[in-house]
């Protein structure tokens, strides 16, 4: 298991699928959660989720870049309570920009716990200070308002609606690394 980072209550940390694969089907198979993200549409089974998780790690691996999607582990139970990612953001075709993004998925069980905020927050950290981000943003679909939220409670500023990620209309929000560090020495 590599561990990406920690926060007060949470692990971060890559993905196993062999032994993950079931929580992960907790919050991939849920038309709930899915509904929000571009996929939109639950995985199938556990054994189809294995495979998804497969993919997500060998493609982390060959870009080699510091960037990632990873699980979400609490702490005190270990339990996998989600998702943050922290990676380039794709363009209409599905090809990667240089822009990259902070985004969480979660279960429902975890919703309304302050869990995306903690995660999210560890991510733009990690990327600030390990990757040397300049900038980091977030989209979310604009029916998303726990998603928007959090990218409020993250201090990121609202940039207005998008089309130019993910072939969908988008809001986009965008934290520079100088408003980042200028905020945490208040």
């Amino acid at each position: 298991m590599a561990e990406i980072f920690q926060t007060q209550r949470l692990i971060i940390r890559e993905w196993i699928p062999e032994a993950d694969a079931a929580q992960a089907f907790e919050i991939y198979g849920d038309p709930e959660v899915v509904g929000f993200l571009s996929v939109n549409k639950p995985e199938e089974s556990v054994a189809t989720q294995r495979a998804a998780l497969q993919r997500l790690v060998d493609r982390y691996v060959k870009l080699n870049n510091g960037s990632g999607v990873w699980a979400i582990v609490e702490k005190q139970t270990g339990e996998i309570v989600g998702t943050v990612l922290l990676k380039q953001l794709p363009d209409k075709e599905g090809k990667p920009t240089q822009d990259f993004h902070v985004g969480w998925h979660l279960k429902k069980a975890a919703w309304g716990k302050g869990y995306a905020t903690e995660a999210g927050r560890g991510a733009i950290e990690y990327g600030f200070n390990i990757l040397k981000l300049p900038v980091i943003y977030a989209v979310a679909t604009p029916d998303n308002y726990a998603s928007i939220r959090v990218t409020q409670k993250l201090g990121m500023i609202p940039m207005g609606r998008t089309h130019k990620y993910y072939a969908v209309e988008l809001e986009l929000f965008k934290l520079d690394a100088d408003q980042f560090f200028l905020s945490s020495q208040i």
